[in-house]
């Protein structure tokens, strides 16, 4: 029987392994029983003696482990803002590309759709990984 988790712990756990500001953070889950564990500079949990062993818990993926970085502003703004598309390939030339891209899409009254826009490649993303590890996502409580 596949493990199963609620998204909103798969999305948690996603959210710590990819945090970078200054931290080493990894989260898994226990295959046996959808439990999840944190491990990092900040780390809040005991953790099983085992956790290393990839039969009994797996890694979560952090956000750079999916392609939603760059590619999906592009794929976004082809969708939702085609008549921004250069000054978008300008502002990610440079440093601070996310703020000033955001900045962009506030003054044209886009920000709120990107926002669902990530935040549903998020979650697209973590269902087929989990699906591929034999974990089943659950909605709602």
């Amino acid at each position: 029987m596949p493990t199963t988790i609620l998204y909103s712990d798969l999305e948690n756990a996603f959210l710590w392994a990819s945090s970078t500001i200054g931290l080493e953070a990894e989260a898994f889950i226990c295959l046996a029983t959808g439990k999840t564990y944190f491990r990092g500079d900040d780390e809040r949990d005991e953790l099983p003696e085992d956790i290393e062993d990839e039969t009994k818990y797996v890694l979560v993926p952090g956000k750079h482990d999916f392609d939603l970085g760059r590619s999906l502003v592009m794929r976004f703004t082809y969708s939702n803002a085609p008549h921004l598309e250069e000054r978008i390939q300008d502002i990610f030339q440079r440093k601070g590309a996310y703020s000033r891209f955001k900045d962009l899409l506030l003054a044209n009254d886009l920000l709120d759709c990107w926002y669902e826009y990530e935040n549903q490649a998020i979650r697209e993303a973590l269902e087929e990984w989990a699906s591929e590890n034999g974990i089943t996502v659950r909605h709602g409580l």
